[in-house]
């Protein structure tokens, strides 16, 4: 039996707008955190009309005693994949601690003089997007300290739609812990109820509190007012970044290191695409891109995307068609297993080499998609 989920009879009205992040109930966190010393998770998408929350609680007189930072920084400007070192944030002198580097979960020494801690960061929806690792690890140290979290709920860019393989176990990572499919259709404030009431962060249920979205529904499309993240720039990259991310896992590049990143696929052995494109180094957002200095051909996917409710499922037949169309398939799935984490299992990388029609692949993870709606449920804030 799932505990009871803080938050959850506050369903907002939908007559009302505009949208607003969680964060944008800045009377009740004030009174959430009275005097207490808080802990904040966030990056420079924690923010209130372009302020950082870590800025508005000090200038509340709230005693922000550190700040916990995610892959990308805590300001948002350091490249996919980079380890994050601890530090000083130097616009507020508040001590940094990363939690995207040698350490990936708080420790109870960087606990020990927090009161409560805050969780505000965008999520785009997709599972191997490691902000949710992040929340996973965060949820887990509140539960051993006995520390309350409150996590500011933000919309869902790509809540529409629930698609692709559910995780399997010994496919876990940091680009994958839990049992859910890629697309799994929640806000990050319902995904921590089912963390929390699952018991899927792998501790007992912490003392959760969710400040839910103002006049948000399911079926409104969120424009995301900042990047979520260096290679997510635009919405056309954050509508495609769901199909596109496996392709990190073969030898086709995403177009790191290019202006149009998640939109474009290519790669050297490709001789049938109609688009070319040289991947180069971008300052804080990829510093070593995959076919760096070398051509690679390929297509432009960003017209095939301009409302986000074209998209209603994964889109696998890139995938297949550039396994085909490249010029050695032996090592188009890199052999570090990558494909595999991302996919959340090996199955799908087996049926592309074998051919398997689209429609039988689809069929294969469906009766896991039934079982993760019937949990899923049980946590949703939102009106459909």
């Amino acid at each position: 039996m799932a505990p009871p989920v803080s938050g959850q009879s506050e369903v907002p009205d939908s007559e009302v707008a505009p949208v607003k992040p969680g964060i944008y109930d800045f009377e009740r966190l004030l009174s959430l955190i009275g005097d207490a010393r808080v802990a904040v998770v966030s990056n420079h998408t924690g923010s209130i009309e372009g302020v950082h929350i870590v800025d508005s609680l000090l200038s509340s007189g709230i005693q922000v005693a550190k700040v916990f930072a995610p892959e990308h920084g805590f300001r948002g400007d350091r490249p996919d994949g980079e380890k994050i070192e601890d530090g000083i944030d130097l616009k507020t002198g508040v001590p940094v601690i990363s939690l995207y580097g040698k350490n990936k979960k708080p420790s109870k020494e960087s606990l020990k003089d927090i009161d409560v801690v805050l969780f505000d960061i965008q999520d785009v929806g997709a599972r191997f997007y490691t902000y949710l690792s992040s929340l996973h690890y965060v949820m887990q140290a509140c539960s051993e300290q006995g520390i309350p979290l409150i996590v500011a709920d933000r919309p869902n860019p790509n809540i529409h739609y629930i698609d692709g393989p559910v995780l399997k176990e010994g496919f876990k990572s940091f680009v994958g812990l839990h049992p859910v499919p890629i697309v799994y259709g929640m806000t990050i404030g319902e995904y921590a109820l089912m963390l929390n009431g699952e018991g899927w962060h792998e501790a007992e249920a912490c003392d959760l509190t969710v400040l839910p979205c103002r006049n948000y529904e399911r079926t409104i499309a969120y424009e995301l007012p900042i990047k979520p993240s260096p290679n997510l720039p635009t919405m056309e990259s954050v509508y495609l970044y769901p199909s596109l991310c496996l392709f990190e896992g073969t030898k086709v590049s995403v177009g790191r290191g290019t202006s149009e990143p998640f939109t474009i696929i290519g790669e050297p052995g490709n001789k049938s695409g109609d688009f070319v494109f040289i991947p180069e180094p971008k300052e804080g957002a990829s510093m070593n891109p995959k076919h760096q200095g070398a051509t690679c051909q390929g297509y432009d996917l960003s017209s095939f995307i301009s409302e986000p409710a074209e998209i209603s499922q994964l889109d696998l037949n890139w995938l297949v068609r550039m396994f085909e169309e490249t010029d050695d398939r032996t090592d188009f799935f890199l052999e570090n297993g990558y494909f595999d984490k991302l996919a959340g299992t090996d199955q799908l990388r087996k049926d592309v080499i074998d051919g398997v029609e689209m429609d039988t692949i689809r069929k294969g993870w469906q009766k896991d998609l039934e079982k993760f709606e019937a949990i899923r449920v049980k946590y949703l804030i939102y009106k459909d």
